[in-house]
């Protein structure tokens, strides 16, 4: 069947142009469309549309329907008049990870004053449930402010969950984000998020494989997760049921060469299952915090985490007969050199060397006849009422963070 009428005399005239050519097909396929990528790969976009309407092409009939309402231009009008532009292959605004990918975008519709190509040099992909819990949606917040504020850009999908939650803290940290949606860029979803949306078009990006107006469907929701994968410079899943799609998005990273992390969670919570699944089949690395992140995804040297260590304390240090003594030393009353030397199994000399040691680190002292260990002091009831204090701020300033940040959407 062949389409007529000044409809398609001017879709062929667009045809002549590879951009306008793009912009149209980005309406009449669905994202991920293999045959259509395969086909422009060979021919180019503009050869490849003026086939759909000139040419009876069996494989081709299932984009036939969504010719009558084919306006590209009138999807450009709608884009610039939200604030939004139409970014191609090639131009300097494209991720170049997106071209990794098997069936990359035919160009994407981006909302937002940000570079989207820029951010996507030095990013993070934050995913997860969106039936998170209080632990996860924490977790995330906390990852996504810290990473945000050594200078990578938080990249999640808008939706409820862990995704909102990375998204503010993100932004309360750098002010920025950006997040892909599956449907057009004009259509919040969910509505709930719709201040948050607006705050990422305010400082950051929106982005989406179809054209202001589309409905988000299932299949789109499928096939956006795989742009978060390839634009970010690596994944980390904060909290995942089995049968996530954030999985989906982690799967796809790998598959791309770019480092994944997954943050554990209590074994009895099935929310984490898909967390655990990653880490039990080493398809990702542990990640606890903001720093093992930069870790896993940074620049190597300039990035690096430094190894969690507990405090020093002074008996760190002891050779291992010091430290024998230091074991017999009673905690209250001063015990004889030679019952010291009894328990530790040493002679006088050896017990005397290392008593002296000890004094000298102010880890012994006498008492009495005897020798005994140094208690610390006590924090008198001023020095505890202080602390006191400071942890009930702390627990103050926590509840703050974690509940919704103003400005950023519920």
């Amino acid at each position: 069947m062949r389409h007529n009428g000044c409809g398609t005399r001017r879709l062929l005239q667009l045809a002549d142009d590879d951009r306008w050519a793009r912009v149209a097909w980005s309406r009449l396929i669905e994202p991920g469309d293999g045959k259509v990528d395969a086909l422009v790969r060979e021919v180019g976009a503009g050869e490849a549309l003026r086939a759909l309407l000139e040419r009876d092409v069996p494989w081709m009939a299932r984009y036939r329907a969504r010719v009558p309402d084919l306006h590209p231009e009138r999807d450009v009008d709608q884009a610039v008049r939200l604030g939004g532009r139409v970014v191609l292959p090639g131009t300097l605004e494209w991720p170049a990870g997106l071209d990794r990918l098997r069936c990359p975008p035919l160009c994407l519709w981006v909302r937002g004053p940000a570079d989207l190509g820029a951010l996507a040099d030095r990013s993070v992909a934050v995913v997860g449930a969106r039936a998170a819990t209080s632990y996860g949606e924490h977790v995330a917040g906390e990852l996504a402010h810290g990473v945000a504020s050594r200078g990578f850009t938080v990249v999640s999908g808008l939706a409820y969950g862990i995704d909102a939650a990375a998204h503010r803290g993100g932004l309360a940290s750098a002010g920025s984000g950006v997040a892909f949606v599956a449907g057009g860029f004009d259509r919040p979803y969910p509505a709930g998020n719709d201040v948050l949306m607006q705050r990422l078009v305010q400082d950051g990006a929106v982005v989406s494989e179809v054209p202001p107006g589309c409905s988000p469907t299932k299949v789109r929701f499928l096939q956006r997760n795989r742009l978060i994968a390839a634009v970010s410079t690596g994944t980390v899943v904060v909290e995942a049921a089995v049968r996530s799609g954030s999985l989906n998005t982690a799967r796809t990273a790998a598959r791309l060469g770019r480092p994944v992390g997954a943050v554990p969670g209590p074994v009895t919570s099935s929310a984490s299952a898909g967390c655990h699944a990653l880490l039990r089949a080493q398809q990702a690395v542990l990640v606890s915090d903001a720093d093992e992140v930069v870790d896993l995804l940074g620049r190597i040297g300039d990035d690096a985490a430094e190894a969690p260590h507990g405090t020093d304390r002074p008996e760190d240090d002891l050779d291992p007969v010091t430290r024998r003594v230091l074991d017999a030393l009673p905690v209250r009353a001063g015990r004889p050199v030679d019952r010291l030397c009894a328990t530790a199994g040493l002679d006088p000399a050896t017990t005397q060397a290392a008593l002296g040691r000890l004094d000298l680190l102010g880890l012994a002292e006498r008492h009495g006849t005897g020798w005994r260990v140094v208690r610390p002091a006590r924090p008198s009831r001023e020095q505890r009422w202080n602390a006191a204090n400071e942890r009930q701020v702390e627990r103050m300033a926590g509840v703050a963070t974690d509940g919704a940040r103003p400005g950023l959407g519920p």
